[in-house]
């Protein structure tokens, strides 16, 4: 199946500054890929160029099947949302739905079918008639993406959408476009700096730092396969433990050895995997290190830890205890006994372990 869109070797350079570095991404038929990194990675930058917003210094972009490398943002079938909205104050909703289509000539009949159909389909009939300073954020929202569903486009681009909203409207918000790319069949290109709104939408995640994609792949490959140590630290909430070990063989396995304050170090056998270099960086995620007798299987191995902080959370309990240098965070069921100050028996699942070089952060396993 050819790529709704299909970027190839670009660059994008502000005078002498490399803003993007050599990017190779595609987005399938109605595809949810976002475009996710910390603030100044490209991420947006990227997107307006996908947009023709920003013109590039390198590579091409191609738009179901079309080359539109040079062509004017109004002739890509493309529709934008934008973080800041950007609604006309002085026209209704209705106008501001509308306003592109009109300008494009389409028939009065078809405008108005069209803005009932999207009205209906984002629950925003009764507020036709106001204005965008009578509207809350999330109306708001619902109102820009009313104007980018009536084009049609081969191609939705949001730009960070729901940064303005608060936590709760956020999360509505965020179900609301999933639901929306599900009914349409849309292919989307998405923004954001938020690795949960990521992992929740996409279909497929494109990592970036500084202008380098790191990694790119489905949200179970980003959270249990990350590429590289920024990855892996950036990708998931908490966030991966990271924790400096010593690595050496053990008959047809590996010896890990991690320092701990107080105490002898934590010796660890991970029979999966043999030939680790000295120092290694053992990546854990917190659901992966349980309380003892929690959890079972060939890979768990069990240690006696101090804990120093315990962080009730509803259904689960964060216990952090000081492993190897780094506060380690252990997601405990709820009714745990952990107390600040208690020794308590942690099982780490190795089977479910990262193993990272700590010199180029590169993932070994």
């Amino acid at each position: 199946m050819e790529p709704i869109l299909e970027i190839r070797n670009l660059g994008k350079n502000f005078g002498a500054v490399e803003i993007l570095k050599d990017i190779n991404v595609s987005a399938e038929p109605g595809g949810f890929l976002v475009l996710v990194g910390p603030s100044g990675c490209g991420k947006s930058t990227l997107l307006n160029c996908i947009a023709g917003l920003e013109p590039i210094s390198g590579g091409t972009i191609h738009i179901g099947g079309r080359d539109v490398t040079h062509v004017s943002p109004k002739d890509r079938n493309i529709a934008m949302v934008f973080q800041s909205y950007a609604l006309y104050p002085t026209m209704s909703v209705a106008g501001n739905i509308t306003f592109g289509m009109k300008v494009r000539g389409v028939d009065k009949a078809v405008r108005a079918r069209k803005l009932q159909e999207v009205a209906r389909q984002l629950q925003i009939e009764q507020l036709l008639d106001r204005r965008p300073s009578q509207l809350s954020g999330g109306q708001r929202q619902r109102v820009a993406m009313g104007r980018a569903l009536v084009r049609d486009p081969q191609l939705f681009l949001f730009d960070e959408p729901l940064s303005n909203l608060d936590a709760k409207l956020r999360v509505e918000m965020r179900l609301e476009i999933k639901k929306l790319h599900s009914d349409l069949g849309a292919t989307m290109v998405y923004v954001t700096h938020d690795q949960i709104e990521a992992m929740t939408l996409a279909t497929r995640i494109v990592v970036l730092k500084d202008g380098v994609v790191q990694q790119v792949g489905s949200p179970a490959e980003i959270y249990n396969r990350p590429t590289n140590l920024f990855v892996a630290d950036f990708m998931g909430s908490p966030a991966m433990n990271l924790i400096p070990a010593r690595a050496s063989r053990h008959g047809n396995g590996t010896r890990i050895e991690i320092e701990r304050a107080g105490g002898p170090p934590i010796v660890l056998i991970d029979g999966r995997i043999d030939g680790l270099p000295g120092d290694v960086v053992v990546g854990l995620r917190p659901e992966d290190i349980a309380e003892a007798g929690f959890r079972a299987g060939d890979g768990v191995q069990e240690a006696e830890c101090l804990i120093d902080m315990v962080e009730p959370a509803g259904a689960d309990t964060f216990v952090v205890s000081l492993i190897g240098g780094k506060q380690v965070t252990a997601r405990l069921h709820a009714e745990t006994e952990a107390r600040p100050g208690s020794t308590l028996a942690l099982a780490f699942d190795l089977g479910k372990v990262s193993y990272f070089a700590p010199d180029t952060g590169e993932r070994l396993n």
